[in-house]
């Protein structure tokens, strides 16, 4: 019984130290160290943001998700088509571009009132996909963004996950319309709080390029 009670004993601190050796895993999903290049990405594509439904103009090609409480004929998913408007059973089409998910929501449920005894609508944007700008040059992960917030430029350059080593962040442009417009910004400058006013908002369609 000693010998068994010491080979238990023994066996134990083994298992003990296996475990207290063994490499600790790392955190999936952990952001890069500062100043780290993280390769490139796919930029976001709108899945998932935060739409503010009082404000928010919803657009030809937003993803919305209808939803009526209790009634799963009328709830589905919806793309809005390039005409501005969506197709709906019993209802057939509603015009949803250019009203905000609260109008939208008002306007589905009065018609809604129709076939369904007081209905419980509410409408939430999946995608954005109507509006965005675009990113190119010397940054990380270059591409189209969606444009759901008000967007300073600066604010916009962060998203892009940093520049590259050789960017020249002096002499960034926001081409607008086309290339009627050319917005100049300094990103050095403006991280140092000075000539604020080149921090522009960012416009639907804007192109920002970063120089090598």
């Amino acid at each position: 019984m000693v010998y068994d009670c010491a080979a238990l004993v023994l066996l134990a601190a083994v298992i003990s130290l296996a475990q207290t050796t063994q490499p600790q895993q790392q955190p999936r999903n952990q952001p890069p160290p500062p100043g780290s290049n993280p390769g490139p990405s796919t930029p976001t594509s709108g899945v998932g943001e935060a739409v503010d439904p009082n404000k928010y103009s919803i657009g030809a090609e937003d993803i919305l998700f209808v939803r009526v409480w209790r009634e799963p004929d009328f709830t589905q998913t919806v793309a809005v088509r390039p005409d501005g408007k969506i197709t709906m059973p019993l209802i057939g089409d509603v015009q949803a571009a250019g009203l905000t998910p609260l109008q939208l929501t008002k306007d589905l449920t009065e018609k809604l009132g129709q076939y369904v005894n007081r209905p419980d609508v509410t409408i939430t944007v999946e995608q954005v996909r109507s509006k965005k700008y675009y990113i190119d040059g010397g940054v990380n992960r270059p591409g189209e963004y969606p444009l759901v917030t008000p967007t300073r430029i600066y604010e916009a350059l962060s998203k892009a996950g940093g520049f590259t080593e050789f960017a020249n962040r002096k002499k960034v442009k926001i081409i607008r319309n086309e290339g009627k417009q050319v917005f100049k910004f300094n990103w050095n400058d403006v991280s140092k709080g000075k000539h604020l006013e080149q921090n522009v908002f960012i416009e639907n369609g804007d192109h920002i390029y970063v120089p090598q």
